[in-house]
């Protein structure tokens, strides 16, 4: 299951957004710090692919794709000297698989601050990355004694003292320079800012029909030209609107989202751009018992992928039965496309395609 953890100045929206996404759960205040202690929902992916597959398969159990969503504290600017509650949320998030970067840019009198993204933009990656730093600074020294005795330290070592010096002068790893090898060392660590990023620009009501030109400044802010960093992508919503909504049910949230403009709402957009940032891809597996979805990395191989369902499917796998979805619900059934030979046979190093359907073949 994918974790995105929320990172936001206080009352910037990111208790309002976990609720748009996980369906409610987390207060949301308008005073800072309402939130202390982490909250964590699961939300279920929707996948109109899969609901097709179990009504063709008349599935008894239908076991969709989910992820997982952990809202913390809100950051103010010196935190990590202290301010406000400090940065001691952080550690809620340090394994998330990506960090989600809450913008308010919203006008609320009831609320301190300046309602430019740009400004909290700055505050939360001068935080992160020195909260970063911190534990950088908390291993380089060590690791720089092990590796004169231990050569094979070296590396680890070496991308240390590269994350230093760019998290000394204030720059989030995503922003900088550091070569994949280098980012791909320093993953032991959960360093923050060498996660993937997605921001969040959440706007007013009044904005709704100008989203694109609000968020443009933070699109042109996060863009890194030339550098080999990791993703970053920037969506804007009404996050207030999309909580409401998120309450309904789902013929009231379908009405409510249409009315006011909102698309598909919050978590079919978030979901979509979230699988795109990490590079996430779905098979399927269907049958009368249960059809089911299954996360994962684009460019994985067949028996990777019979991995995510269980670990001896990995270690004993012979070869894979496989049809696109479509195609499936074209045919009508696993048997008939077994019959008119549509099943192709494959092997090891077979890439998976986004909405294959799988039937693993093992033997342990």
């Amino acid at each position: 299951m994918e974790r995105f953890g929320f990172v936001g100045l206080p009352n910037a929206g990111k208790s309002s957004l976990y609720n748009a996404l996980a369906g409610g759960g987390a207060l949301a205040a308008p005073y800072a710090f309402a939130t202390k202690d982490p909250n964590v929902g699961v939300a279920r992916v929707p996948d109109q692919r899969l609901e097709a597959l179990a009504a063709m398969s008349a599935s008894k159990n239908v076991v969709p794709a989910a992820v997982q969503f952990i809202d913390i504290g809100g950051l103010v600017e010196g935190a990590s000297q202290g301010e406000g509650l400090g940065n001691r949320f952080l550690a809620n998030i340090r394994e998330a698989d990506a960090v989600v970067l809450v913008l308010r840019a919203f006008a609320d009198e009831d609320v301190p601050g300046p309602p430019d993204p740009l400004e909290h933009a700055r505050i939360l990656e001068t935080e992160l990355a020195l909260a970063d730093l911190e534990t950088v600074e908390k291993q380089l020294e060590r690791k720089r004694k092990a590796a004169r005795v231990d050569k094979s330290v070296a590396a680890e070592a070496a991308a240390l003292e590269a994350a230093h010096a760019e998290l000394a002068e204030g720059t989030p790893l995503y922003r900088s320079s550091l070569p994949e090898d280098i980012r791909t060392e320093l993953g032991p660590y959960f360093l923050l800012t060498n996660k993937p990023v997605l921001v969040v620009v959440n706007v007013g009501e009044d904005d709704i029909d100008r989203i694109d030109e609000v968020i443009a400044p933070v699109v042109d802010e996060f863009r890194v030209d030339g550098v080999d960093h990791q993703p970053i992508e920037v969506i804007g919503m009404c996050v207030q609107l999309e909580a409401e909504a998120a309450q309904l049910d789902e013929d009231g949230r379908e009405e409510l989202l249409e009315a006011l403009g909102l698309g598909e709402g919050a978590l079919d957009t978030f979901l979509r751009t979230a699988y795109h940032l990490l590079g996430l891809r779905t098979f399927f597996t269907t049958g009368e018992k249960e059809s089911r979805a299954w996360t994962y990395r684009a460019g994985w191989k067949a028996p990777q992928c019979a991995g995510v369902i269980h670990t001896d499917f990995e270690r004993g796998f012979i070869r894979a039965e496989v049809i696109h979805w479509d195609e499936l619900i074209e045919i009508g059934s696993w048997s008939k496309a077994r019959d008119v030979g549509k099943l192709r046979v494959e092997g090891k190093d077979y890439v998976v395609a986004d909405g294959d359907v799988l039937e693993i073949r093992f033997n342990v």
